[in-house]
């Protein structure tokens, strides 16, 4: 058992801190040092502790340990106590879920008692979930993270894969490939590791994951969902099994088992309870091992009417005129994972008609139309956006989608299309819709051609939805409601998400989009044939009434939609011209 006298006996202190500027005010980091940290985390959005000491601003032990002795919480080493002397009965009365998922371990127990050694120790929402399973008063104890995933995988390892089979078994989990592989179990490792796999991937789709992540460490293998745009660590799998899990992966998508050194991708179909569902898989070289991401295509679960994406009740009539005219070029904005192609799809299907032939062609398929004729990018035989545009105009089309608009020569040719009397749909990557305009010149595309195409440019971004099973009103205070501007003066009720069972206490489930349209008229036209940038574009096409990404984003706070710390994750400040 552990020596309990070796933890004193502290508790959280009840205050509000910001680790960074408590770590300039101590000393161990300069103003500069926190400035450029902070930048970093905007962009990888990672913890500020783990952003510092990847930038070798300080190490792992000394955050820790200062923000132990802050906060009045302990922090010891699990491995100086030493993990043998944990008395295993106590490190199973947590569910594997939760210690996998919030990273934490039982340690020790004395009377009502249970001292839980965590890497976050400030997760009240943990903490109280612990003390309603078990009936005891819970005891944080702050460890490195490190420290905490080596007493996961001794004590939870081995026992989780055993876990995962019989919970494969007992649910019956029927995964079948569609087409017939042609190769023997044993090389993947035999019928447990197929099992594994097919736990893995069915309870990706249960959960409605977009992406299954199944990364090598040094130590361990860890297995994560993207689930509504977010990582979460399901399980860690003994690593034992990488090689074998990593190889039935590759045999399910017709890879090359035997290399390991280059990057593969592939593709797998599976049927799970009559639904099928496409797999897009690829396989990364890294220090620890290949790593595996297999992307879910779920067509049953595409949303295909443009009524429910998200848009705004004036936006929609704005929108469904503009896709319904004869000609143009309409472009579709954000970055990868905004949902861009549902859009493109659900616009499609909007205005497909038996008198129209509609064509797209894109990188690659990502689910079938019926009705609509669809052609997958092979650039490795010379068919690529610009090539196949091209022959799309010999086709006779009325419609036509470009999966992406990736070259001063895809652009030119679509442009060619939308001037010739072709409705033209395509994405770019830019962060609002006016930088959509500012984009194609970029591309030496000329503005005069622009002015002449251009019928409308969407932005969008997706924005997780309060789960309704644990939705909750709550009186938000003044520093939040500056974030909603003008529109959050007279708010004095927001909603979130309190969390349960149904959004595994999460507090989200589901997303919905928000959009930024402009719709180019005149003025804007007269502007883009002026070189004009895209901050007075967007100055014109507000004085005409467009809603920003951010103004979107409010309105669904405002309407209990969404949260508003999703608002400040998705959207930018806007500057008020």
């Amino acid at each position: 058992m552990v020596n309990m006298t070796n933890i004193p006996d502290q508790q959280p202190k009840k205050k509000k801190y910001r680790l960074g500027e408590m770590l300039v005010d101590a000393g161990i980091i300069t103003q500069e040092q926190l400035e450029v940290a902070l930048n970093e985390q905007k962009k990888t959005r990672e913890q500020l502790g783990k952003v510092l000491v990847k930038l070798g601003f300080a190490t792992e032990e000394v955050i820790v340990s200062f923000l132990a002795s802050q906060l009045g919480i302990s922090f010891i080493s699990l491995s100086e106590m030493g993990l043998s002397e944990i008395d295993p009965k106590i490190a199973k009365c947590i569910p594997d879920n939760i210690i996998q998922r919030q990273k934490l371990i039982p340690i020790a127990r004395e009377g009502n008692i249970l001292t839980v050694a965590m890497a976050n120790p400030l997760n009240i929402i943990a903490i109280d979930d612990i003390s309603m399973l078990t009936g005891y008063e819970v005891k944080p104890v702050i460890v490195l993270e490190s420290e905490i995933e080596t007493a996961i995988e001794k004590y939870y390892g081995t026992d989780l894969m055993k876990t995962i089979l019989k919970d494969t078994e007992a649910k019956k989990v029927e995964l079948v490939e569609v087409e017939d592989i042609g190769k023997s179990v044993i090389e993947s490792g035999g019928a447990p590791v197929i099992s594994l796999v097919n736990h893995i991937i069915a309870e990706a789709i249960r959960s409605g994951a977009s992406d299954v992540h199944v990364e090598p460490f040094e130590k361990i293998l860890r297995v994560r969902y993207r689930i509504d745009g977010m990582l979460y660590e399901v399980s860690t799998p003994p690593k034992q099994l990488q090689n074998a899990l990593i190889s039935r992966i590759k045999i399910m998508s017709h890879l090359d088992i035997a290399e390991r050194r280059l990057p593969q991708d592939g593709r797998a179909k599976v049927r799970l309870h009559d639904r099928d569902i496409d797999l897009r898989i690829s396989v990364l070289p890294t220090a620890f091992g290949e790593k595996a991401v297999m992307r879910i295509l779920d067509a049953s679960a595409l949303a295909m009417d443009i009524t429910v994406l998200g848009l705004e009740p004036e936006v929609l009539p704005i929108y469904t005129k503009n896709v319904g005219v004869p000609y143009g070029f309409i472009l579709v904005t954000g970055p990868t994972g905004s949902g861009k192609t549902t859009t493109l799809y659900s616009t499609l299907k909007l205005i497909n008609s038996i008198d129209k032939n509609v064509m797209t062609i894109e990188d690659p398929i990502e689910y079938v139309l019926p009705g609509i004729n669809q052609v997958n990018v092979r650039s490795d035989i010379g068919l690529d956006f610009a090539g196949g545009l091209r022959s799309f105009l010999r086709q006779d089309p009325d419609i036509i989608m470009v999966g992406e608009i990736r070259d001063r020569e895809t652009a030119e040719v679509a442009i060619n299309a939308a001037l010739t009397g072709h409705l033209v749909f395509s994405t770019l990557h830019t962060n609002d819709a006016p930088g959509a305009i500012t984009r194609l010149m970029n591309m030496e595309v000329e503005p005069f051609l622009i002015s002449s195409t251009v019928v409308m440019c969407v932005a969008q971004r997706l924005i997780r939805v309060i789960c309704p099973k644990c939705k909750e009103a709550y009186t938000p205070n003044k520093e939040v409601l500056v974030e909603l501007g003008e529109a959050g003066r007279d708010i004095k009720v927001l909603y979130r998400g309190a969390g349960c069972k149904s959004c595994s206490k999460i507090g989200y489930k589901g997303r919905i989009a928000i959009f930024e349209v402009m719709e180019i008229n005149e003025n804007i036209r007269e502007m883009i044939t002026k070189r004009v940038n895209s901050s007075e574009l967007k100055m014109c096409a507000r004085k005409a009434g467009m809603l920003t990404l951010r103004e979107a984003a409010t309105r669904k706070v405002i309407n209990g939609i969404t949260t508003i710390e999703e608002l400040m994750r998705i959207t930018t400040e806007e500057v008020i011209l």
